[in-house]
Order: structure tokens, then sequence, then C-alpha cells
């Protein structure tokens, strides 16, 4: 990258949006997948739109960039977006692996993809839906509010088995079958605030004072659980990458390792060629890669992006060049 690319990217990742919404990796996203003018680009989780305004510069009037969001917040701020936006729009409101199946049936191909996963900052900062323990709020936790599963739903009625099953494989929860009896103890529980004292209580007292909040891996569970949000991912994937072109570029943001590790595999088993045993002499099974990756390793927010924006410091960036179509697609 030039000096003066680099300069251009800095003044892009240190640049306050006029709504206040900082996007992570916004600057890396871009120049990994690299939207040129005139270019289809899908934005698989559209949110408070950060991402969306750097490519709807670079992809210009000629360009089109397809949002993506379940959330009906994000669907008022598109409208918002819409107006200012250089290039032609549209969004779709649905989980985007539903979403993608519409656009393929439709013919639909992109040039490039992205997918910015796990929670939007416009559902953390709105209080009222629950998700932050930091803020007291009914025990909802929707990022779709016509789905009829909510938190209450899972803390007030499910088996003390199944809330230890989802606070230790969802969140990897060191003391989920402690945390899970409490709650099933503490009930009713309805509030954020309910929740976030059954935690402590479940919990040993001196890991109520580790590092980071006592209630921040249960929460991530139940808000996981809440949106069958690794489903979605296993479900959109492969079907994202059914959607690119070939040449097509692929990117994701991940902010816990449940979700990298999948993008990851994902990404590595397209980049994969022959599978033969090596003490074959020749290959028989005849796999070709479909994909070159556009990252060996995940990038990280730096210095500079973690002093005005602490949400990035999970965050986890991988990417991957289509260069073939998925076998069996």
């Amino acid at each position: 990258m030039s000096a003066a690319a680099r300069s251009n990217g800095a003044r892009e990742k240190r640049m306050t949006p006029p709504d206040g919404h900082i996007p992570v990796l916004a600057t890396e996203l871009v120049d990994l997948i690299g939207p040129a003018p005139g270019e289809t680009v899908i934005d698989c989780t559209f949110g408070a739109g950060g991402h969306a305004r750097l490519i709807a510069d670079r992809i210009g009037s000629e360009g089109t960039l397809i949002a993506i969001d379940r959330d009906p917040v994000a669907r008022a701020r598109f409208q918002e977006f819409r107006s200012r936006a250089g290039c032609q729009t549209r969004f779709v409101a649905s989980e985007f692996s539903q979403a993608l199946n519409i656009l393929q049936t439709e013919g639909i191909r992109a040039d490039a993809l992205y997918m910015d996963l796990g929670m939007s900052s416009l559902q953390v900062d709105a209080a009222e839906r629950g998700f932050s323990y930091s803020h007291e709020a009914p025990l909802d936790m929707r990022m779709d509010p016509r789905q009829e599963l909510t938190a209450g739903e899972i803390l007030n009625q499910w088996p003390e088995s199944r809330i230890n099953q989802i606070l230790r494989t969802l969140g990897e929860e060191r003391y989920a079958g402690g945390i899970a009896r409490e709650i099933v103890r503490c009930r009713p529980l309805e509030t954020t605030v309910d929740l976030v004292e059954a935690i402590k209580a479940g919990m040993p007292t001196a890991a109520r004072f580790g590092s980071g909040h006592p209630a921040r891996r249960s929460f991530q569970a139940l808000r996981i659980a809440v949106n069958g949000e690794l489903e979605a991912i296993d479900a959109g994937l492969p079907i994202a990458w059914d959607t690119l072109k070939i040449g097509g570029r692929m990117a994701a943001i991940s902010f816990h390792s449940l979700e990298d590790r999948r993008v990851k595999k994902f990404f590595a088993g397209l980049a994969t060629g022959c599978t033969c045993p090596p003490e074959l002499p020749v290959c028989v099974c005849g796999h070709e890669p479909e994909a070159d990756l556009l990252t060996r390793r995940s990038i990280t927010a730096d210095d500079a992006e973690l002093e005005v924006n602490p949400r990035a410091r999970s965050a986890r960036l991988r990417g991957a060049l289509k260069i073939a179509e998925r076998v069996g697609a």
C-alpha cells in the first residue's frame, strides 16, 4: 500500500461520522475487499451502516450496494443512508442466509460481500432491548422483534440442564453449572438486573472480580441462543460464497472465538487443494482450491483505532478471493 493510501486510510479510521457511530476495522475491510466503481457489493449485516458509507463512496453512482439486516432499527437507518448514498441501493429485511437465498433466486451475483457478525452498536446502545448488562431492561435480546423466543423465555422456562449447556458452549462460561442452578432458583427473573445478580450469585466470590464484567459471557451465550447466531453463520457462509462472482471478494468480521473459528475453517476449506492421503503417488480426488486467502492471519485493530473505539478490541477480520465455483454449488 502506498504512503498516500495509508494516509487516506488513517483519516477514514479516525473520522467520526455525523451520527457518532464508528465502524470496526473499517479501513481494513475496505482495503481487503477493494470495492471498485460500478461494482455490486452486498452488506450482509447493515447495522448502523458505518461500513456501507465507505463502500458507497468507492463504488460510485454506477455501483449498487445491497444491504441486509433483520433488525427494523437497521432498516430505519438504511433510509437515512439511502438519502445520502452516492450509489444505487437496496435493502432486504431478513436474516442474512435467507436474504442471500432470495438474491440468488433473482440471479444477483456480487463482486464483493462482507459480514460484521454479532450484535450491532445500535442494539447494545438501545438499553430497553436487554442486550447490555449495564442497564436495567426486560429480558428480551431479540435482534428481530417479530420472533417469539426471548431471553426471558429461556431463563424462566427452559430446564437447568439446557441453560447450563447454553452458557457452557455458547458463552464458554467456566461456572455455567452454578449460574444455571442460581437462575432456576431465582425464577421468575424479570429484568437484566435480576439476571446479573443471579449470575454473580452462581459464581465463586473471587471470580466476580476477575477481568471483565462477570455477566459478559452469560449475556453473550443467551444472545446467541435467542437469535440462532451460530446456525445463521453456518447456513450463511456457503450461500454467501455462492453469491459471489468468480474474482469476487468476501470478508467477515467476528467478535468471539465461536464466530471466528467458523469463518477461519470455512475459508481454509475453500483454499484447500488435493485432499488425498500423502502416501498416494498421484492425486485421485481431483479437488481444486476455490479460494485464495486474503488473510493468512486475522486482521485486528491497531492502537489508533482502539483509542477511539474500544469495542474493536475483540474484532477479527478474515477474507478470501473466489477463484472457482464451490464444489456442489
